[in-house]
């Protein structure tokens, strides 16, 4: 009989793609496999942690420590922590929670099933099970990341950038739409910069136009788009082409050229403001996603103030905010923390309330119009959907009435007839 085998996947959608990938090897084997179920009894629970920022790492060690508490009750016999926090802290975690058995870093997959008596058969990026529902899925193009922003420990966990090579994408791809995946979310560190490091060129257009020959794929979004020497052909390719998705997310971190310098984001505020402007030039109903630090070294409130007449002028369609976290390692950490952990959370709040009320016009103004919308999930007498412009767990869905007769996983016409602020309301036409 197979174990049964408890996969917890914190973290990003990158990690989530490796515990997937991870869940199929081992459902190969045998092995019963439930993902973030901790009040099951399981033979195996396996965390797969983040430990990008000071928020994720916390949630992290809560995980593990939660799992331990189990193990003590003989809820659960082994534990297994895998992944970001692991590679960065390996040996101060073996020291400060020996309850955990074994710790494996953000690569060692093959070691991790050999833990478990399994022996991985070919590459790890095959028998991928989905943990999202069947009609979407998180496409990862690329490890590790060469932009070496200073206050990021992502090339201190992961490495430099290292693409996967395109015919092992589109055999993948084409696994996925077999499998009955209709939406591809695109995600890496850096999606522009795919294929730099096996091609000598930003391979990223390319790589959209064999995807775009998979027929069974209706939209193609695309996530995690450094905005310095963002190629504009991707833009034209997105005009032209209605399979990929009205929607880019540009991660600006900041406005303020001093910042900017100082967070080695190789780009200035004008730089970003006209790369904006083009942007919408050439699409204008695009919906522009960015998240933002607050509270990095020097970030004094004249800065803050000029980050919050930016929001405000800019009006991006959607928009994440987190605190500055000094990661050991990084450049920055050099710095002086000078920002109150009080006043960076202020500042999240003064951010997200002016976001807050854009959204909520942004909403307003679809009301009466029409959108394409596939339909996720069913809560309570709700159908959740999204439109092309909202991408799963971080952007607004849409809310259908459940006496609509629809089924999860296609795609409706719908009307919006009533905005809230991160929300809409719809029925189907």
């Amino acid at each position: 009989m197979g174990l049964n085998i408890n996969i917890i996947s914190l973290g990003c959608s990158k990690n989530t793609v490796d515990s997937e990938f991870l869940s199929g090897h081992l459902i190969k084997k045998g092995h019963n496999v439930s993902y973030g179920n901790v009040q099951k009894r399981s033979d195996v629970i396996i965390i797969n942690t983040c430990g990008f920022i000071g928020d994720a790492k916390e949630e992290s060690i809560n995980t593990i420590l939660f799992a331990c508490a189990l193990k003590e009750t003989h809820k659960v016999e082994k534990i297994i922590v895998c992944g970001c926090l692991s590679e960065r802290y390996k040996e101060d975690l073996k020291e400060e929670i020996p309850l955990v058995d074994a710790f494996f870093g953000v690569y060692e997959w093959k070691e991790l099933l050999e833990y478990l008596d399994v022996e991985m058969e070919g590459s790890f990026n095959q028998n991928r099970v989905l943990t999202t529902p069947n009609h979407y899925a998180y496409f990862k193009i690329s490890e590790g990341c060469d932009s070496l922003c200073s206050y990021c420990a992502i090339p201190l966990i992961k490495g430099r950038h290292i693409s996967i090579p395109m015919e092992e994408l589109v055999k993948h791809a084409k696994d996925l739409a077999n499998n009955g995946v209709k939406e591809l979310i695109i995600v890496a560190q850096n999606t522009t910069y795919y294929g730099i490091d096996l091609y000598n060129e930003r391979k990223i257009v390319p790589l959209l136009k064999e995807l775009l020959k998979i027929e069974k794929f209706e939209w193609i979004r695309l996530q995690y788009a450094y905005p310095n020497n963002l190629p504009m052909e991707l833009i034209d390719l997105m005009k032209e082409e209605k399979r990929i998705c009205n929607y880019i997310d540009l991660p600006l971190q900041h406005i303020n050229n001093s910042i900017l310098s100082s967070m080695n984001r190789n780009i200035t505020y004008d730089e970003i403001v006209n790369l904006i402007n083009e942007i919408r030039a050439k699409i204008p109903d695009i919906a522009l996603r960015t998240t933002l630090i607050v509270g990095y070294p020097g970030e004094t409130q004249e800065v803050f103030e000029e980050l919050k007449e930016f929001v405000r002028s800019t009006r991006f369609d959607r928009l994440g905010c987190f605190m500055y976290s000094a990661e050991e390692g990084t450049p920055a950490y050099e710095l002086e923390d000078d920002v109150s952990e009080e006043l960076k959370q202020q500042r999240i709040e003064e951010i997200l309330e002016i976001q807050q009320e854009i959204s909520l016009e942004k909403n307003q103004e679809k009301v009466g119009k029409e959108f394409d919308v596939i339909i996720d999930r069913r809560e309570q007498d709700f159908w959740i959907a999204r439109t092309e412009y909202d991408s799963p767990d971080v952007d607004n869905e849409v809310l259908i009435s459940d006496r609509f007769k629809v089924e999860q996983g296609k795609f409706y016409r719908i009307k919006i007839v009533e905005a809230l602020e991160f929300d809409l309301i719809g029925e189907v036409i």
